[in-house]
């Protein structure tokens, strides 16, 4: 028995080439590589021939298990629908995702063929226009898609009040106390949103924050990483481009036009969708921190300090945004 039981392991990417070689059929020999270690490990594959693929494997989370099977079932009608986005490739067996007994326990695995195209710029109106194009044509697509027992809704518990707790719970963990200041926020922005009626309710992508995606040579954005989606309200899901656009230091309001302008030429965005998409901006960034807050056992206190110090954007989206909004 080990001293130490671990809470998370860095999978090295030679077996994570002989997981991918056992179970998909790829042409062999794969040679695979380490992208990118952060909410997930995402893992290069290239087969024989050239052609390449992503391997994504699921970190265990604050929120559960990783819900594969809702996601790679709405990609695959995306797919169908023709919008365009990343879709899982099926396993020899015909399943859409995988499982993996690691050292901390099961952990889910998706492979995608990899995207070509460029990544789309934060400042370039064009590219926000492409997004926002996708989003609708998703939206549109969702209309005929449900769900099948989805372990996630992204309503106000999902997405404020249990993030919120997890922000406080690092808050104390530090001592860096915010005399209650996020409650009161969250409260507000809360009643807000829970005032308006006829909100609409569809299947997120999740986190359409611009960079989710490629831009193809048509033009086109192509969305990836679905993880964070599911059903929920269609005002986050455009409030997630408008937080991009303005927090940690950013202002570019001219995409966010550019993002509006390009879902409305698909469909509409109802009047009360749009004005509560300013109220989402609070819930989203609140939802980051508290994602950031639940990794603090893997990553150190240190790292996600800088939850404690987002008050200030916080009181100022609701004092310049939401003053005059929904009261």
């Amino acid at each position: 028995m080990p001293d130490f039981e671990p809470i998370y392991t860095t999978t090295g990417a030679e077996s994570v080439g002989r997981f991918v070689a056992t179970h998909y059929a790829l042409s062999e020999p794969l040679a695979c590589r380490m992208m990118n270690r952060g909410f997930n490990d995402v893992y290069l594959v290239t087969a024989a021939g050239g052609d390449r693929y992503v391997f994504r494997l699921s970190h265990h989370r604050a929120r559960g298990p990783a819900d594969v099977r809702t996601e790679t079932d709405f990609l695959a009608h995306l797919v169908r629908c023709g919008v365009p986005a990343a879709a899982a490739i099926t396993t020899r067996d015909g399943a859409l995702f995988v499982r993996g007994e690691a050292a901390e326990g099961v952990r889910e695995g998706v492979l995608f063929r990899s995207l070509d195209g460029r990544t789309p710029d934060p400042a370039c109106p064009i590219d926000a226009r492409a997004t926002g194009v996708t989003l609708a044509r998703l939206h549109d697509a969702a209309s005929s898609h449900r769900a099948e027992a989805p372990l996630y809704q992204l309503d106000l518990d999902h997405l404020l009040r249990r993030p919120l707790a997890r922000v406080q719970q690092l808050c104390r963990d530090i001592g860096a106390d915010d005399g209650g200041v996020l409650a009161e926020i969250a409260a507000r922005t809360a009643e807000r949103i829970e005032a308006v009626h006829g909100l609409t309710w569809t299947h997120c992508h999740g986190d359409c924050h611009g960079r989710n995606a490629r831009i193809n040579d048509s033009g086109e954005a192509v969305f990836f990483d679905f993880d964070d989606g599911g059903p929920g309200y269609l005002a986050y899901d455009i409030a997630v481009f408008l937080w991009a656009m303005h927090a940690f230091g950013r202002r570019l309001p001219a995409t966010w036009r550019a993002f509006v302008d390009g879902y409305r030429s698909v469909r509409p965005i109802s009047a009360a969708d749009f004005e509560t998409a300013h109220a989402f901006v609070i819930v989203r960034h609140l939802w980051v921190m508290g994602e950031h807050a639940s990794r603090s056992r893997e990553w150190g206190s240190e790292p996600v300090r800088w939850i404690t110090r987002e008050r200030e954007f916080l009181e100022g989206w609701e004092a310049e945004h939401l003053a005059d909004r929904l009261l």
